[in-house]
């Protein structure tokens, strides 16, 4: 057992639960990864949309919403031609704005 965030006591992740989170922030340690979650936390975008704001190619954009999408860390929505992103669900949300913050705690404090 270990306390959470909120103190509650929580059971320790069993091995392939460790294998899924060690899977994610490997994916996670990519910077054009990262900014493609960062662009999908606000709501659905589409990849061409995501491609122009982080300034990568739709193909590069596609290819690694492809790996964020089978690690379930980002979910797509079809529109007619279109496909829009956004982060899988609340839990991701968290944990990426939750690092951000923490990112900008430690810039702060040097």
């Amino acid at each position: 057992m270990h306390t959470d965030c909120t103190g509650e006591k929580t059971a320790r992740p069993g091995e392939s639960e460790i294998v899924v989170i060690a899977e994610t922030f490997r994916l996670l340690g990519d910077p054009t990864r990262l900014k493609i979650l960062l662009e999908c936390l606000d709501g659905a975008v589409s990849v061409g949309e995501i491609a122009r704001r982080i300034d990568a190619s739709q193909s590069l954009v596609s290819h690694h919403l492809r790996l964020l999408r089978a690690a379930r860390l980002v979910k797509g929505t079809r529109q007619s031609k279109q496909v829009y992103y956004e982060a899988d669900d609340h839990h991701i949300r968290h944990i990426v704005s939750d690092m951000v913050a923490h990112a900008a705690e430690s810039e702060d404090t040097q």
